[in-house]
Parts: structure tokens; C-alpha cells; sequence
């Protein structure tokens, strides 16, 4: 090896690249490349942007339906809502930038997945986001969980996008390496949405928005690799956003739309000019030139390998019909941004780039997208953990001791102190926003609103990754019934350790089997995702963490359902009964928090069960049989119970049926169950008994501001409230 070579060999091990890819790098060129092109083959090949670990196992999943007009590939997902109007969205991760510098990690993370959706033609709606940090009394977790809910809060409120829901959860294994996803969704005609692939050779490429800078420089790489002590040392690869120039550049661009002047556009997001020049030019199947020194930048003597590399928020590139050329120009001068030809689209299939008159790059498309490196890595089967003994986890104390003690959890309590740092009503188009089983939001000017939430309970993925896929999808699924919506599509961020280790290609690889498997049984295809991997710290990989972002639709929003408790209506279980299944308690809340044995096999998910049980709830939804109505998850029917109360002010009187053990009956983790309450109780059974969904009588609510059980418990709501609402400032003021 030269040493040329071998200077150019060590720069490619820096950058992330496999002695392999660099012998393909430099068999694709015929020659050694010079630094900016082997920058650009490193970002194009990083995990991060190439998902070169997981195409092969996302391409089994279920991607077309009646509804999809763009599954995966384009920057979000499009589904048809009726009517002549799409819904578009997406979710995707900020993981590592968000543990080295929360705040503009987070908020960067939020600008960035907007970006992605008003690119395709759509106004931006509605944000949620799905957040992992570490154990609660962690030395660090005060401070990121600050830093992450204060750069959310910030973007979102800054631009004027209602964040509406999402999930936050504790555990070790997030200790040195937390989860930020963000999941953005917006509204357009069906009739107007917009595509990256490049077209017309000769047509200008235009750079718009904000101007470049060192920020965010190799960004995608970092995102494609572990963690170590040094991780702060690389604070300079996560980007600064501007709120308020991202505002701008989502008017300019929805405006520049509207005039019919743009053929493609392309955000600037991991590896920035780099992903989207490349990007549009493989999709077109045609190539690009572009003049580096025509690119605005705002920092001087910034070298071609800069420029390309770098990760400044607030850019797109685009190609714009040459007659509309000044129409656009005069759009952006309007809205203040930088609107700068900086190239044309050529029918060369290569990527050229000039610098002072010379060029600094030459290569072919093809070999940075579509013939990437795409690997399948070796992958054990997952050891299948069997059910805890319940005698090990059943503890005798009182029923409302055990409440207690879970609504208070770090896992359970009120995330009233998170999500009230979020603008959720801005727009004034939100009818149910956090809090709630989803999120609900209004399409402006009709009757139809959007329901949206975000899911995944990862102990269960961990001790079983196919069966934790598919109650991801499951418990999406219900939390869109449970408002009254018809559950239609998903997006989802695989959040996983270091694929080259076989045990965590085998939590990838079986979660996708059971998203898949749920996907096709519920009738929810998958239109868009994101992978992040290599969430390790010191060789200590997160708990898997496949999060499901589902969108589901109602006609009428004035007949969605809400938790909120009222009071003189008869309470029921739907899909479970003292005879069926007296409750699952094998790595529940209940065994983690109360029993300290957290283990065992997570309850298991019975797909028909749940289609049966979600089709019956829509029925009596659209026969005005149900006043409220929530889902059983963690913590149990007695936890659920309780949110329902707190959320309506009013008490009940429940019963306990003497078949089940009661901590069973009442912690215990079942599937396919909701809680609902009626004023209809008569039809309730009849329809229940046709349709043969496993049914339960649970008591009655009342105005008495308190919960009394049959075997003589009894605990006031204003202590569960104090318990729930004030359980996480305590921790985190605690442990600060």
C-alpha cells in the first residue's frame, strides 16, 4: 500500500468504514479517493443513512394497503385519509447527539423529522416524540431529561407545531446512551405531494434556507457508532437549530409548492448535502454538478469535505422548473433565506463537485445508494424466558398499599411535569392532547380528526423480542380505538445495540418479524421508520426499544372518546373475565416494583384477540354505547382504572371477583382489554355475548371522590392524585 493509500486507509477507519468498504470504495472509483470523496462515501455508507445492518429484514415487512400512497424510501410516509386529503408522517431518532448536548440535540431531532414532512408538500400538524433516559436516581438523568424536554419545548413552541403526545420511560441500560425519537405528521392534498428524484438534466439545483457552517460536521457517523468515555468530546458533530428560521424556511418552501415551482425537493438532514444531492440524483437515475463555491456558508476557508459533510439545520436542496426560477427567487427573498443556484442535474450518473475552479470530487451515484453495502449479519435465537411463578410475585399487602406504590413509580406517575413544557394547543386544533391513551387532533375545517400515539414497553422486547413486536403494534393499535379512530398505518424507530454482536441482530431481527406479523393481521402497513443502532456505551447495549408510531382516523370528532371517568356509569372489562384469565403478572410493574422480581416471560399477544376486541369497541363506539373509555397496559386494570378517575374527578365502587387472586386480577398485564363506561349496560352484554368478546362487570363510578373495593379497601382520590402528579418531581428533585 502507498502511502497515500494508507494515510487515505487510516482516515477511512476514522470515519467508520470497514477495511472491505474501503477496498470497494476504491474498486468503484479505480483509484484512491481524496478526503471529500471518501467523506461522502462514509456518511452514504453509515449505518445511519445506508441501514445497511437492516434492509434486508426491513424489506420483509408489510409496506402497501388501500390506503398508502407513499410507503418507505421517500422522506415520510403519505396514507389517503378521504376526502382528497393525506396524511404524512414519520418518525426518527437523535439518540447520540441528544446524549451529548440535549437541549440542541433534541430540539434539532424535532426540526429535522418536521423538515421531512412539510418537504413532501404537507403543513406540519402535530408532534410526538418517544423518550428512554436512565434509572431515575442516575447522576446524569436529571440533567438530560431537562436539557432533552427544555430543546423539544423550545422548537416546537418556537414554530408553532403542537406537541400532542408521546411516552417517556426510566431504566439503566439508557444510563449512557438515552433515546430521543420524534415523530412529526402533517395534512396535504392527495394531488399534491411532493418527491425527492431528481429530473430534466440540465434543470437548476437550488440550495435554500439557512447558510453552512461547521456544526453538525460527520454527524451520521457518529450516530453509526458506540459510545465510550470520550463521548462529550464530540459535542461539535451534534448541530445548533434556529426555530424560527426553520418557520420561515417551512412557509417559504409550503408557498414555493403551491406555485407550482418545484420538481424535487430534498431536505438537508444526516449528512446534508451530501444525502440529499446523492439522494436525488439516485432516485432520478441521473447525476449532479455542483459548484461548492456557489453553497452559502457563514464560516470562512470551509474546504469541499466541510461543505458536503456538514450538518447545518434549516437547508434544502431542490431542483425548481427554470421558467418558475424567479417566481422562487422572489418567494425566498421574501421569507429572508438564501436562495442560491448552485448546480445542475446532469445525465452523467456521477456526483461531480467543483471547488476554485477544480474538481473535488468525481464519482458515481450508484455506488453511495443503490449498491451500498447491505449485509446479513449473523443472529442467534432468542433464549424464551418462561411465565415467573406467581407465588414468587404475589405479595400480600393491601390492594391500595399496591397502588400506591405503582402510581407513584417513575414508570407509572403523572408526565404532567414533561409534557405541560410543550405547546400542545397552539393551532387550537387539538381535541385530546398528552395524557390521554392517543393524541387526537382536528383536520381543520371538517369533521375528521387525526388520532396519533407512540408505543413500547421494552422489558417485554427484551425478555421476548417477536412476541414485544407485536404488542408494540398491539397496544398502538388499542390506544387508537380506545378514542373512537380506525387504526390505518404505522411508522417506527428500531432502537437497538450493536448489530455485529449476534444477540442484538437477533432482537432486530425477531421484533421486525413481530411488528410484521402484527402489521399484516391489524391491517396497519408500514409507509416509514427509522433504524438507530449501535446504542452502546462501554460495550453495554440499551434494552431494545422498536417504537411504533401508529396514525388512525375518525369521521366525526365530536363522537371520540376521552379516559376521563364520569360519574353514575356503569364500569366494564372488554376482553377479559375472571374465567378466561385471572391476570398476568410475569414481568409486569406490578413484579418490578412490588415484588422486585422483574423477569419471566412478558403476556403473551393473541392477534385475533385483539382485532375482535378493537372491532368490537369501534361498534359501540358508533352506536353511542360508551362514554370513556382506556386500555389496559402497565401496571394493570387497576391502574388503568385509576387514570380514569384522576382524569374525571370521580370515584368508584368496584368489585372483586372471588375466582382470580386479587393481585392478579387487578395488576396483572392482559392483552387485548380495554375499560369502558356506559350508561348502556344491558346493550353492552347483548352485543358482547353476539360477538363472543370475553366481558367482565367491574362496578360503578360516582361523585364520591373516592375508590372502595368490595373486599373493604378503601383510598380517597385526593390521595392517589397528590401520589401520581407529584411522583416524578420528587424523584428527579431528589436525585438532582
Amino acid at each position: 500500500m502507498s502511502k497515500k493509500a494508507e494515510m487515505q486507509y487510516e482516515n477511512a477507519v476514522s470515519m467508520g468504514l470497514s477495511e472491505e468498504e474501503w477496498l470497494s470504495v476504491c474498486s468503484h472509483l479505480g483509484r484512491i479517493p481524496n478526503l471529500c470523496e471518501l467523506g461522502i462515501f462514509s456518511a452514504m455508507w453509515s449505518e445511519h443513512c445506508s441501514y445497511k445492518s437492516s434492509k434486508k429484514w426491513l424489506k420483509t415487512l408489510p409496506t402497501e394497503g388501500e390506503c398508502v400512497i407513499q410507503g418507505p424510501g421517500e422522506n415520510a410516509g403519505v396514507i389517503d385519509i378521504g376526502d382528497g386529503l393525506a396524511v404524512v408522517f414519520k418518525i426518527e431518532s437523535h439518540n447520540h447527539p441528544s446524549f451529548i448536548e440535549p437541549h440542541q440535540g433534541a430540539a434539532t431531532g424535532v426540526g429535522g423529522i418536521l423538515r421531512d414532512v412539510f418537504t413532501m408538500g404537507a403543513r406540519p400538524i402535530a408532534l410526538l416524540n418517544a423518550l428512554r433516559f436512565g434509572q431515575i436516581d442516575h447522576k446524569k438523568t436529571s440533567h438530560l431529561i431537562s436539557g432533552v424536554t427544555s430543546g423539544i419545548g423550545s422548537y416546537g413552541n418556537c414554530i408553532g407545531i403542537p406537541t400532542v403526545g408521546g411516552e417517556v420511560e426510566f431504566d439503566s441500560s439508557y444510563n449512557g446512551n438515552i433515546l430521543v425519537n420524534a415523530m412529526a405528521v402533517g395534512l396535504a392534498h392527495n394531488d399534491r405531494i411532493f418527491y425527492s428524484a431528481a429530473s430534466g438534466a440540465g434543470n437548476p439545483v437550488i440550495y435554500v434556507g439557512a447558510k453552512t457552517g461547521r456544526d453538525g460536521i460527520h454527524g451520521a457517523t457518529m450516530a453509526s457508532a458506540e459510545f465510550n468515555d470520550e463521548a462529550e468530546l464530540k459535542r461539535p458533530t451534534v448541530q445548533v437549530g434556529d426555530p424560527f428560521k426553520g418557520k420561515l424556511l417551512m412557509e417559504a418552501c409550503l408557498e414555493l409548492m403551491a406555485a407550482d415551482a418545484v420538481i424535487a425537493i430534498q431536505d438537508m438532514g444526516a449528512a446534508g448535502l451530501t444525502s440529499s444531492s446523492v439522494e436525488m440524483a439516485a432516485k432520478g437515475g441521473l447525476g449532479m454538478e455542483i459548484d461548492l463555491d456557489l453553497v452559502p456558508v457563514r464560516e470562512t476557508n470551509m474546504t469541499a469535505y466541510e461543505i458536503m459533510l456538514s450538518e447545518s439545520q434549516e437547508r434544502m436542496l431542490m431542483v425548481v422548473n427554470p421558467n418558475q426560477a424567479e417566481i422562487a427567487q422572489q418567494i425566498f427573498n421574501k421569507w429572508d433565506l438564501d436562495f442560491m443556484p448552485i448546480g445542475k442535474v446532469t445525465e452523467t450518473d456521477r456526483l461531480v463537485l467543483l471547488k476554485e475552479g477544480k474538481i473535488a470530487c468525481d464519482i458515481p451515484v450508484a455506488p453511495l445508494v443503490d449498491n451500498a453495502p447491505e449485509y446479513d449479519r449473523p443472529h442467534l435465537s432468542s433464549e424464551i424466558q418462561i411465565a415467573a411463578n406467581i407465588n414468587d410475585i404475589v405479595q400480600k399487602i393491601p390492594i391500595t398499599e399496591a397502588l400506591k406504590i405503582l402510581v407513584g413509580s417513575e414508570d407509572l406517575c403523572s408526565r404532567r411535569w414533561v409534557y405541560e413544557q410543550y405547546d400542545s394547543q397552539v393551532m387550537a386544533d387539538t381535541i385530546v392532547g398528552p395524557g390521554g391513551d392517543a393524541a387526537l387532533v382536528r383536520v381543520y375545517g371538517t369533521k375528521k380528526a387525526i388520532a396519533l400515539t407512540t408505543d413500547c414497553t421494552t422489558r417485554y422486547v427484551e425478555a421476548d423480542p417477536f412476541s414485544g413486536g407485536k404488542q408494540a403494534v398491539a397496544e398502538a393499535y388499542r390506544n387508537i380505538i380506545a378514542v373512537g379512530a380506525t387504526p390505518l398505518a404505522i411508522t417506527n424507530n428500531l432502537n437497538f445495540g450493536n448489530p455485529e454482536k449476534p444477540e442484538i441482530m437477533a432482537q432486530l431481527v425477531e421484533s421486525v418479524a413481530g411488528i410484521k406479523d402484527a402489521c399484516i393481521q391489524l391491517s396497519t402497513p408500514v409507509v416509514s421508520g427509522n433504524v438507530s443502532l449501535y446504542n452502546e456505551t462501554e460495550g453495554r447495549a440499551i434494552k431494545p426499544c422498536p417504537v411504533i408510531g401508529m396514525v388512525g382516523v375518525m369521521d366525526d370528532w365530536e363522537k371520540s372518546g376521552t379516559i376521563a371517568l364520569p360519574s353514575d356509569n356503569d364500569i366494564v372489562i372488554i376482553g377479559q373475565n375472571e374465567k378466561n384469565n385471572s391476570g398476568w403478572l410475569s414481568n409486569s410493574t406490578y413484579a418490578k416494583f412490588i415484588s422486585k422480581k422483574l423477569g419471566g416471560a412478558p403476556p403473551p399477544v393473541d392477534l385475533n384477540s385483539e382485532l375482535k376486541a378493537g372491532k368490537f369497541i369501534l361498534d359501540c363506539y358508533h352506536n353511542d354505547l360508551i362514554n370513556a373509555a382506556h386500555d389496559i397496559s402497565d401496571g394493570g386494570m387497576l391502574v388503568a382504572l385509576t387514570e380514569m378517575m384522576l382524569a374525571g374527578n370521580n370515584g368508584a365502587e368496584i368489585i372483586h371477583p372471588k375466582e382470580a387472586d386479587p393481585h392478579c386480577w387487578f395488576f396483572g398485564e392482559n392483552q387485548s382489554s380495554y375499560i369502558i363506561a356506559t350508561t348502556k349496560l344491558k346493550e353492552i352484554i347483548k352485543r358482547s355475548e353476539n360477538a363472543n368478546i370475553p366481558f367482565s362487570y367491574l362496578g360503578r363510578s360516582s361523585s364520591t371522590q373516592e375508590l372502595k373495593i368490595s373486599n373493604g379497601d378503601i383510598i380517597s382520590l385526593k390521595e392517589l392524585q397528590n401520589i401520581y402528579e407529584t411522583g416524578l418531581t420528587k424523584q428527579l428533585l431528589q436525585f438532582s
